[in-house]
């Protein structure tokens, strides 16, 4: 059993804490670590060794990063250039999976950013459902309803199957709450969790059948894939041409050997705030209320209250959902947590940077976290990891000022190298080619601040990077020109 993990999403439905360039899977939410690790984590020995992993190129370092802290070692990590749904992500682990050898595998098929709270229940589905698997057919784990919930899609059960599995009825929309309650009260429906198991070559094979589309494209961009540090890039001028569809229907819903395998282990998707209050019944006080992080409520009846940077206080509150970030404060009811979406395009259309990024920025060789910024300069705090090195650049309209907090770092400078400690600092002028190196045994933590006309982040040339990442960029204002490189710099 191969588990093949889907780490997309737009991070939109948890906003402020989650966005676009961190989405909710990359989020401690439950637990000590964060859903895409709890997902690992949770798998059954044996089955958690070597997955395979299907991510957006922006959230590569992360995963690596993430996978990294639990030990996890990924059979393979594919780029998706662009999303495109899940039956041509989970066409792409298919074909890998081909290519291996290992066509006759079964791939376990998982959203990274569910909750699933009995894991011996759920182990105990898995065996289950790999014995339908095993046969042919294409399982899907139904969530045993505990509610009239209308943010799902249901699946009909029809007659029971081989293997504690049932037939597949039919798929249906998510309902409102009238057809929800009748859908409790019968015992026939099953939320759709977007679980799946099946072996590759079925599941190949039934995209072959019924969307000849998908599989004709995927096969295309994964047979031109290539290696990229720890990942495989997926050729996206071929992928961005296939179809944007569900592997629900693209398969599930016209294949005639699909069946339910009934889920009953305490899932939840996570999908609002008020979703994850619900969840939280663990640190809930006796008013009904979640408080997390460094919050001080009064008076306050089912809230809930997460702090991530300064004193949240909140008095006399109900059905509340505050949600404090370093630049956002999320304040909803908790019957409108699902309008935060319309927050999200509001800024994305406002073109702010609220909606889709973080003051914190993934790198490959670490992070920054910007701290302030005014007219004519920045001040970010950097971190890179043991081992890692900024590429070597330069900046035309901006000089650079680094004071080490922690570690040691070393610094180059055109033709001479010299090294800072904790409480050292140095000076880069504007046109300077340099680098920064990590050579030691903790992360280097140290404080830049930046001054100059221009401080956008695509105000440099690099000549020598480890990453593989574009030698120059420029940006829309005109303030850099094309310049021949100064190969020479080393």
């Amino acid at each position: 059993m191969v588990p093949v993990i889907l780490s997309g999403g737009s991070g939109s439905r948890m906003w402020p804490l989650s966005r676009k360039d961190f989405p909710k899977q990359f989020l401690s939410l439950v637990s000590e670590y964060t859903l895409l690790q709890d997902t690992v984590l949770r798998l059954p020995n044996g089955a958690n060794e070597s997955p395979i992993f299907i991510c957006s190129e922006d959230h590569r370092f992360i995963v690596k990063d993430q996978l990294a802290d639990i030990a996890c070692e990924p059979r393979s990590v594919l780029l998706e250039p662009m999303g495109r749904n899940t039956a041509p992500a989970v066409a792409l682990a298919a074909l890998e999976l081909e290519s291996m050898g290992l066509g006759e595998e079964l791939m376990l098929v998982l959203p990274a950013d569910h909750v699933i709270r009995d894991k011996d229940r759920f182990h105990h589905a898995l065996e289950q459902a790999s014995k339908a698997a095993s046969e042919g057919q294409l399982v899907l784990f139904g969530i045993e309803p505990t509610g009239p919930e209308t943010g799902y899609g249901y699946v009909k059960a029809g007659e029971a199957s081989c293997h504690s599995s049932f037939t597949v009825d039919s798929f249906v929309e998510k309902p409102n709450v009238q057809v929800a309650m009748q859908y409790l009260k019968s015992g026939d429906y099953y939320w759709n969790s977007g679980m799946f198991l099946f072996k590759a070559s079925v599941v190949l094979h039934e995209l072959k059948t019924h969307s000849p589309e998908v599989i004709d494209y995927c096969r295309t961009a994964i047979n031109s894939k290539y290696k990229d540090l720890d990942f495989y890039r997926i050729d996206d001028t071929v992928f961005s041409r296939c179809p944007d569809i569900s592997i629900d229907y693209a398969v599930m819903e016209k294949t005639q050997d699909a069946v339910i395998v009934p889920l009953g282990a305490g899932w939840n998707d996570v999908g609002s705030w008020s979703a994850l209050w619900e969840e939280r019944d663990d640190i809930r006080d006796d008013a009904g209320n979640v408080y997390q992080g460094d919050v001080i409520g009064e008076h306050n009846q089912d809230c809930l209250v997460k702090s991530n940077h300064r004193l949240v206080n909140v008095n006399g509150l109900k059905d509340t959902i505050v949600i404090e970030t370093k630049d956002a404060v999320m304040v909803s009811h908790k019957d409108y947590v699902q309008d935060v979406k319309h927050v999200v395009e509001k800024l994305k259309s406002n073109a702010r940077n609220e909606g889709s990024h973080h003051t914190k920025s993934y790198r490959p060789w670490g992070f920054n976290d910007s701290i302030d910024n005014g007219n004519r300069y920045k001040v970010v705090k950097l971190t890179i990891n043991p081992g890692d090195s900024l590429s070597l650049h330069r900046h035309y309209h901006r000089a650079e000022h680094w004071i080490v907090v922690k570690g040691s770092a070393v610094v180059t400078v055109d033709s001479n190298s010299f090294v800072i400690t904790e409480n050292q600092s140095t000076y880069i002028p504007p046109a300077t080619y340099h680098r920064l190196t990590n050579n030691g045994q903790i992360p280097l933590e140290l404080i830049e601040i930046q001054t100059g006309s221009y401080l956008g982040d695509n105000d440099i040339e690099r000549v020598e990077d480890l990453y593989g990442r574009s030698t120059t960029e420029k940006h829309d204002a005109g303030l850099m020109q094309p310049m021949q490189f100064l190969h020479s710099v080393k």
